[in-house]
């Protein structure tokens, strides 16, 4: 007879008191065992945690998703963020989250800015409106020539009566929209518009999402000036949020987990202008007459949008081409 079949045999036998009295010896090795093995990791880990705060043991070779940091305090435009409210918090705290693990559309932000921003900054800066506001148009469309549902246009996301009311040409061979000069310089025309209206930049930046009119009603009917106390639609809520994540992902990359190298970023463009005061009938022979490409043309002139260009008398427009 083998050993398992004794076993069994000799288990038969017994009484069912004594079957108990073996399980529960058995039981209570195995728990004695395991008492003694989690109190040797517990000690183990109180010698390398003195503080006693809670530990979370990770797996080496695996790349997990963790927390975000926040910035504490933070700023807009000058304006600090009530981070002490547990709503604006978490609101803040999702967006650094987004714009964090976003890493595709974040890493092609970041190489466009060192394109664009040296051309925003000084003409903000001109025209007295925070540095902050270069996010804005970040926030708006990526840096990119991009057109909303709304039919909303460039850089700045402007509507074409928008566009046109703060200076800017719209029709169907020149949209000015997508001249970046020209639309960051029309951006700070509605923005000092509206500073004058609402007395800070939180309120404006939320202006220029939601529209004046829209916040006007908001604070006149929840009688509260300040963003943060405001009840407002989820989109525009988000909005100021998303500004002040890119705001602090940009401004600390590394921290937040993307290294570019200056090899990496989009450089700014060798260029020259070429003051136009006359109709041209074929931008693709002028194109060839100045040593380019229709293509190139195109590429650094986003606001012609036809292959044609009429200047009405006494106006003329300034035509970027390649500088070599």
């Amino acid at each position: 007879m083998d050993l398992p079949q004794l076993l069994i045999k000799t288990l038969s036998n017994m009484s069912k008191k004594l079957k108990f009295l073996l399980f529960s010896s058995i039981g209570l090795l195995f728990a004695g065992m395991a008492y003694l093995f989690f109190t040797g990791m517990t000690t183990k880990a109180e010698e390398n945690n003195p503080s006693g705060t809670e530990m979370i043991l990770f797996e080496e070779g695996i790349n997990y998703a963790v927390p975000v940091p926040l910035p504490d305090p933070a700023f807009f435009a000058g304006e600090e963020v009530p981070a002490g409210t547990f709503y604006v918090r978490e609101q803040l705290d999702r967006e650094m989250t987004v714009n964090t693990y976003w890493h595709s559309s974040t890493l092609l932000s970041m190489k466009r800015t060192a394109r664009w921003f040296p051309v925003i900054e000084p003409i903000l800066a001109k025209n007295g409106i925070p540095d902050d506001f270069k996010y804005l148009a970040l926030a708006e469309s990526g840096l990119a020539n991009v057109v909303s549902p709304a039919g909303a246009a460039g850089f700045w996301q402007f509507l074409e009566g928008t566009g046109r009311e703060c200076g800017l040409i719209v029709n169907k061979e020149v949209d000015e929209r997508y001249h970046l000069v020209k639309a960051t310089e029309a951006a700070c025309v509605y923005l000092k518009a509206a500073y004058q209206k609402f007395g800070n930049w939180t309120l404006v930046a939320a202006s220029y999402n939601a529209g004046q009119g829209r916040i006007i009603e908001a604070t006149s009917k929840q009688r509260e000036n300040n963003f943060y106390n405001l009840f407002l639609n989820d989109e525009t809520s988000r909005y100021i949020f998303r500004i002040l994540a890119m705001k602090y992902i940009w401004e600390n990359p590394v921290k937040y987990g993307f290294k570019l190298h200056p090899e990496d970023l989009y450089k700014p463009l060798n260029t020259k202008f070429v003051n136009i005061s006359t109709s041209i009938p074929d931008l693709v022979t002028f194109a060839k007459e100045n040593k380019t490409t229709f293509r190139m043309l195109k590429e650094l002139n986003p606001w012609l949008r036809a292959d044609k260009l009429i200047v009405p008398a006494g106006s003329s427009f300034d035509i970027m081409l390649p500088a070599e």
